[in-house]
């Protein structure tokens, strides 16, 4: 058995997590080390893995995303940058963008050199991205752009090539629009509210002031501004961890001074450590678990609170195991007898999404290249010497072919008739058209295994009826159509929801959780995730012996954490029932035969080109 001291690369990573803990002030801080995205959540960071032969890639790439991360911890109030945020999507992406660069600014002001570990973490993600490869401005992220120019104006520095190729392209139209507010910047940094004010005026300034909302520092009467004011005083919170920082540095210099050296003392440390064991060329087996494997996790990762009595009984099955071939070819039947009335406008509006995403596809083209397809306009050259070189053409990927959609649909009783009926033919039809426009589609459909509570509430009663149990039900997931299986073969599997017995209750917030997971482990670029549900969470047993908004804060809980970690586009439709109370972007359907238009325009405004039009057209689009 090999001990963990035995993997060269077990000092640098201890190291590295000794340093980041001084940067990030924070001795509770845990590190660990992990294939999976990286990230922080409260006391949690999640760092790139790192190999036995301890790459030069590796080890920047670590060492930059430790560094980024640490400085927002310390220079970063969550509760007062929720205040400032706007609620618009171009809007938010833009203060987020910001945000982050004035924290690794501020950090380069004390430590020089967790700059040049960040240009490191950059220049990999530019490269990923393909930002070095971006000739328009219209396909460069506006938001990007502006943390790039923000950070290097903060700091004087020149960005990895692929970051610059982004900031130069938007840097004359975003210096001609805020210009005179740019000015302010360095006034600013050190003061996160100052910052916050700052960065709303520069999204005003852009354009984008019609998504910024309200004005947190308006209050609708005197009391609220009094009230905000002496929760100003009272909680050293609401001023940022940065302006706490700065009090304690004046308070006791000496203090601060030795701060800096731990953090400058462990960095050196870390550069020899990484000097030593470069060498090695040992392979690391995949999937190496962390130096130091955090406690189990709670069961649920947006409320630590949320409780499941029992998980033992709980499913996640696919269509084909809950029937046989037979039952569900029939089911298949009764669902096209059922819609054939709508079968005319359903396909219509299909043909529409296709033609506006092909229309997108077919204008982008690489030309000169030395393989490829034959370009007709060099043909004549060609012809005449048919060594020529760089006579062929490449079509370009656009943005929503590195795409994948997952369709998440409240299999609830409440849905069971028509509303089940038009759900189901609607995500035949765009996971149909989404394949043919190489899009990746996943449908997945959520309920539980029993009314009123299955073998889990069983249990519960045998145990004497404790007090607030938890989830008191057990839940059935079920996997429709996987994202990589084609729609020919899965097709018959929707007919299950016409299945007699299936449809009972739905608690949204353990499978929007589900969904989440599984669209987040796919390798596509974009991950969109639809929910289509008729309304609020619903399970008797549970709500029964727990609060009476226990599924519902879990619910609410669970978009929150979906939509601050903004790896995945959450929209819903609601059927019947107003969900715009839970969801940012949502429409809400009184009609079940409105349903096919509203998935298919609020799909065709995510793959819109521009993105203004879009965020336009996803904001706007709410219940009346």
């Amino acid at each position: 058995m090999t001990k963990p001291s035995d993997n060269p690369a077990d000092p640098f990573k201890k190291a590295l997590a000794n340093a980041t803990k001084v940067m990030a002030d924070d001795t509770d801080l845990t590190v660990s080390y992990s294939v999976d995205p990286a990230g922080i959540s409260g006391d949690a960071m999640r760092l790139p893995q790192v190999s036995r032969r301890m790459t030069r890639e590796e080890v920047l790439l670590a060492r930059g995303t430790a560094d980024a991360l640490a400085l927002r911890h310390k220079f970063h109030d969550d509760a007062l940058h929720a205040r400032y945020a706007p609620p618009g999507d171009m809007a938010r992406d833009l203060y987020e963008a910001m945000e982050t660069a004035r924290c690794e600014a501020v950090g380069a002001r004390d430590m020089p050199g967790t700059a040049t570990n960040i240009d490191a973490k950059i220049a990999q993600d530019a490269a990923r991205l393909g930002f070095d490869q971006i000739t328009n401005s219209a396909d460069a992220p506006l938001p990007a752009a502006a943390g790039y120019l923000i950070r290097h104006l903060a700091t004087g520095r020149d960005l990895p090539p692929g970051a610059q190729n982004v900031m130069d392209l938007w840097r004359g139209f975003i210096e001609e629009q805020a210009g005179g507010t740019l000015e302010s910047l360095q006034d600013t940094l050190a003061d996160q509210t100052a910052f916050a004010k700052f960065a709303r005026r520069i999204i005003e300034d852009l354009g984008y002031g019609d998504q910024l909302g309200d004005d947190p520092d308006s209050p609708d009467d005197d009391q609220e501004d009094e009230a905000e004011e002496t929760g100003e005083e009272d909680d050293p919170e609401s001023q940022g961890e940065d302006q706490s920082d700065e009090d304690e540095a004046d308070a006791d210099p000496e203090r601060s001074q030795d701060e800096q050296q731990d953090a400058q003392q462990a960095q050196v440390s870390l550069d020899e450590m990484a000097d030593q064991d470069m060498d090695d060329e040992t392979e690391l087996p995949e999937g190496e678990a962390p130096l130091d494997p955090p406690p189990p996790p709670p069961a649920s990762e947006a409320d630590p609170g949320y409780m499941i009595f029992d998980a033992s009984h709980d499913e996640e099955i696919r269509a084909e195991d809950l029937a046989d071939p037979v039952e569900l070819e029939r089911l298949r039947a009764y669902l096209d007898q059922q819609l054939d009335p709508l079968k005319g406008a359903v396909g219509r509006l299909a043909n529409k999404l296709q033609r506006r995403l092909q229309a997108q596809q077919s204008r982008s083209w690489e030309f000169d290249r030395e393989e490829g397809i034959l370009d007709a306009g060099r043909l004549a050259r060609v012809v005449a010497n048919p060594t020529t070189p760089l006579s062929f053409k490449v079509e370009k990927d656009t943005e929503f072919r590195d795409t994948v959609v997952t369709l998440l649909l409240d299999n609830s009783g409440s849905m069971r008739g028509r509303p089940i009926s038009i759900a189901a033919i609607c995500a035949d039809v765009l996971a149909r058209t989404l394949e043919r426009c190489s899009v990746k589609v996943e449908v997945l459909g959520f309920t539980t295994r029993a009314w009123k509570g299955g073998q889990s509430r069983e249990k519960w009663l045998a145990e004497g009826r404790p007090q607030l149990p938890g989830r008191l039900n057990d839940l059935r997931h079920i996997v429709y159509k996987s994202a990589d299986a084609p729609m020919r073969r899965t097709r018959d599997n929707l007919g299950l929801m016409m299945k007699e017995g299936l449809l009972k209750e739905n608690i949204d917030g353990e499978a929007l959780e589900w969904a989440h997971r599984r669209i987040v482990a796919r390798k596509e670029a974009r991950k969109i995730l639809m929910v289509i549900s008729d309304g609020a969470p619903v399970d008797d047993s549970t709500l029964s012996v727990n609060p009476a908004n226990y599924l519902e804060k879990h619910l609410r809980d669970v978009i929150a954490m979906v939509e601050r970690r903004k790896q995945v586009e959450l929209l819903a439709i609601g059927i019947g029932h107003d969900v715009t109370r839970y969801y940012d972007r949502a429409v809400t359907i009184t009609d079940a035969d409105q349903l096919a238009g509203a998935m298919t325009e609020q799909l065709a405004a995510l793959f819109d080109s521009d993105p203004r039009a879009r965020a336009r057209v996803m904001g706007i689009r709410r219940a009346s």
